[in-house]
């Protein structure tokens, strides 16, 4: 299906608007993705946009057109509409020229295979969306299985976590939980906790680290809770060499991240 929409009071325009809200969101279960690569890495994903936003004034890109052929071949919905309402709808000055909305993914723990990647990254608390979306890209770039959220952690299919995850959001598993939940769920298979940490910490880079490594960093601000550090069966630390006292979540879990990954593969 194709249309046009020309106007900025129109009902659809109002509904896509509303998926930058995570209250509409979540009651709908969609997201917004924008930008033609993004919608590429979802389309090489197995994942297709059921609704494919373009302005009306684009260039010419073939593979903008196979997105738009394969969209209407699975029955979404094509709609052209101007760059100014395309930017209404992003909240992006500067909109790209394309956005599409998905269907939120399963994130429930029993969706994860662990056993699918030797690395995996979890956080607690994580309020950054750009510093969520930074997590994905890196799970990506290591061949992570995917990033767990502990407790109450930014929205990752917000439009800025997903902006931020370069096209990661589509390649990496995401799952939501309690602690409460997480630490059964990781006990009941093969599975070694991991967290940068002062307490009784072994040097990161000569630590034993073993696959399925799971990968924790805390709260940007707090760290993490000492209990949490306390089940961890690891715990390492990162040498600071001038005067700030720890690295930002996201840079800490792509160091661990990349040293476990030497480390596995060695």
């Amino acid at each position: 299906m194709r249309r046009e929409i020309t106007g900025f009071s129109n009902p659809t325009v109002k509904y896509l608007r509303s998926l930058r809200d995570k209250k509409h969101r979540k009651r709908e279960g969609k997201f917004l993705a924008e930008g033609l690569r993004l919608l590429t890495d979802a389309r090489e994903s197995g994942r297709l946009p059921e609704v494919l936003v373009m302005a009306t004034k684009r260039d010419a890109h073939p593979l903008l057109d196979d997105l738009e052929r394969a969209v209407v071949a699975a029955g979404g919905e094509v709609i052209e509409t101007t760059p100014d309402i395309l930017s209404k709808i992003t909240g992006k000055d500067n909109p790209q020229s394309v956005a599409g909305v998905y269907a939120e993914f399963d994130t429930s723990l029993a969706a994860l295979d662990r056993t699918a990647a030797p690395i995996w990254l979890v956080a607690q608390a994580l309020r950054d969306p750009g510093n969520l979306g930074t997590m994905l890209r890196t799970g990506d770039a290591v061949g992570a299985g995917g990033l767990i959220l502990i407790d109450d952690c930014a929205d990752p299919f917000s439009v800025e976590a997903v902006r931020a995850s370069m096209g990661a959001v589509f390649t990496q598993a995401i799952g939501q939980a309690s602690w409460e939940e997480f630490l059964p769920w990781l006990r009941g298979g093969p599975g070694q906790l991991v967290a940068a940490s002062l307490r009784d910490a072994v040097p990161y880079r000569s630590a034993p680290y073993a696959a399925p490594c799971f990968i924790l960093v805390g709260n940007e601000s707090r760290g993490l809770p000492q209990e949490y550090e306390t089940a961890c069966d690891l715990r390492v630390t990162m040498p600071m060499r001038g005067r700030a006292d720890s690295l930002n979540a996201a840079v800490a879990a792509a160091v661990l991240a990349y040293e476990v990954l030497a480390s596995l593969e060695g």
